[in-house]
C-alpha cells in the first residue's frame, strides 16, 4: 500500500511539475530533464507512468480538464432551468479558474495552441458534455443564440482565462461585484432575447 502510495504521489509530482513549467516557461522550454528535476524524480522515473513528454503533457491536460469540469459541473441538474444552469456552471468555472489560476492557467494554454494532440483535445471537449448539451437545449428553446458552440464558449468561458491571467498578473483583483458584471456580460452576450 505506501509503495502505492509513493507511486501516487511521484505521478502526482511530474504533473505539478509540468503545469508549473509549462506555465511559467511555455512547452517547448519545459524538457523532460527539467520536469523530473522539478518533481525529485529521475529521469527515467518518468517512463513508468509516461511514454514520452507528449503522453505526459496529454495525460496532465486530461487530468486537469477532468478536474475542471468534474467541479464546474458537480451541482449541475439537467432538470433546471436553461439561465439558471448556465449561471450556476458559470460560477463554477470562474471559482475553479479562480481558485487554481495553475491549473486554469495551464488548460488555457492548452486551449490556445497546439502542443495538445488532436485525440486528447477530442477527449477533453466530452468533458463539456454538459455545457454543450445546455447550449443546445437553450437553442432549441429559443433562449440562446443559435450561433456554434465555439462562440459561445469564446464569449461566455475565454473572458474568465483572460481574467485569471490579470489576476496572476496581480492587475485584476476579483470581487463579488465584478464577478457579477462579468457574468452578466457572459449572459448577455449569448442569451437570445
Amino acid at each position: 500500500m505506501a509503495k502505492l502510495q509513493k507511486s501516487i504521489e511521484k505521478k502526482e509530482a511530474l504533473i505539478n511539475a509540468t503545469i508549473a513549467l509549462v506555465n511559467n516557461d511555455g512547452f517547448h522550454a519545459a524538457p523532460m530533464s527539467k520536469i523530473a528535476k522539478m518533481a525529485n524524480v529521475s529521469p527515467a522515473t518518468i517512463y513508468l507512468y509516461f511514454e514520452s513528454k507528449q503522453d505526459l503533457v496529454n495525460q496532465t491536460y486530461l487530468e486537469v480538464k477532468n478536474a475542471f469540469t468534474t467541479y464546474a459541473f458537480e451541482a449541475y441538474d439537467e432538470q433546471m432551468a436553461v439561465e439558471a444552469s448556465f449561471k450556476m456552471i458559470w460560477f463554477r468555472i470562474a471559482e475553479f479558474k479562480f481558485r487554481d489560476c495553475e491549473r486554469g492557467l495551464f488548460l488555457a494554454q492548452c486551449d490556445n495552441t497546439p502542443m495538445i494532440d488532436e485525440e486528447s483535445r477530442q477527449e477533453g471537449i466530452k468533458n463539456l458534455k454538459p455545457l454543450l448539451d445546455l447550449w443546445k437545449k437553450g437553442k432549441e428553446q429559443g433562449i440562446i443564440k443559435p450561433v456554434s458552440d465555439y462562440l459561445l464558449y469564446a464569449y461566455t468561458v475565454n473572458p474568465l482565462s483572460y481574467l485569471m491571467m490579470v489576476k496572476k498578473r496581480n492587475a485584476f483583483v476579483p470581487t463579488e461585484e465584478n464577478i457579477n458584471e462579468a457574468y452578466q456580460l457572459a449572459w448577455d452576450s449569448i442569451k437570445l432575447t
